[in-house]
């Protein structure tokens, strides 16, 4: 009867521990569940958050080009200003010697 009791009680003893070594076991596979679920909700956000900053600097390219543009023709209006200024300087000394002119043609005659 004593072997019959240790026999129980060993095999209890073994059902008992692999018990506990499977229940760690599954336990370890949660942890490695919960930390791939965890690596890729990181990587999700990394990756919208790359595509958002991809955005912002698309936005802020089109906003300088809009600016450059706008310099452009500021710059073609600053040329054209000038040239209507520069023209308009030669024209006025043109029109005295004109009628500068035609002051002597009457003198003369």
């Amino acid at each position: 009867m004593s072997r019959t009791l240790v026999l129980v009680s060993l095999v209890m003893f073994i059902l008992f521990t692999s018990q506990l070594e499977w229940k760690q076991q599954g336990a370890g596979v949660d942890k490695l569940s919960l930390t791939s679920d965890y690596s890729k909700k990181r990587q999700h956000l990394s990756d919208k958050e790359e595509f958002v900053k991809e955005k912002i600097i698309l936005s802020q390219e089109k906003s300088i080009q809009k600016l450059n543009e706008l310099v452009r023709r500021l710059h073609e209006q600053l040329l054209h200003c000038r040239s209507s200024t520069d023209t308009n300087s030669t024209t006025t000394p043109l029109t005295e010697l004109l009628s500068e002119l035609e002051q002597h043609h009457f003198l003369e005659d």
